[in-house]
């Protein structure tokens, strides 16, 4: 009995979570890729200069890497989701060979800013306009945003491990 209500109460939870994230506004999801924003940068700050080329292990990516990853995917994600062109090629930022702190800060912060605008200049009535992401994937405009958020915050949150190997305390929370 206890199970059937458990199943019930989560999908109910699930239900309500979809249709809450179905209407979510362009001024919604700019909040919360601010937030994104400011929290990345408490990463960005944190982590020592000398620690930006820190990798876990050999085959994995770099602190900066990391980070450049998130701002390429940034860049291509939504350059695809909102029909606008990216400025930047896809894999350009991690490919880059100035991994310092300041230029990987400055990188970092412009494609969230890119990400920002193109969000507030996308009409409200497209969100839910159907489009193939990358030629096969189909989903709304709204979808794949989503996705280019889940996207940073998983990477954001890999370097957790990265902060704490270099001795450093990771930012706190900030899911508001």
């Amino acid at each position: 009995m206890k199970a059937l209500l458990f199943i019930q109460v989560f999908t109910l939870f699930i239900g309500l979570s979809g249709i809450c994230i179905a209407q979510s506004t362009n001024e919604e999801m700019v909040k919360e890729w601010e937030r994104a924003k400011a929290y990345t940068k408490e990463y960005l700050d944190a982590m020592p200069e000398k620690d930006y080329a820190l990798k876990p292990k050999p085959e994995m990516r770099s602190f900066a890497d990391q980070m450049l990853h998130i701002t390429d995917a940034n860049y291509g994600l939504v350059a695809a989701a909102t029909g606008e062109k990216s400025p930047y090629g896809m894999g350009e930022f991690e490919k880059s060979g100035n991994k310092s702190k300041a230029e990987v800060i400055k990188a970092v912060m412009e494609g969230y800013d890119f990400v920002i605008n193109d969000i507030k200049n996308l009409p409200a009535d497209k969100l839910n306009e159907k489009i193939t992401l990358f030629g096969k994937f189909d989903m709304t405009r709204r979808v794949a945003l989503e996705k280019a958020f889940e996207h940073q915050t998983h990477h954001r949150g890999q370097t957790t491990v990265y902060l704490r190997l270099a001795g450093v305390t990771p930012p706190e929370e900030k899911l508001f």
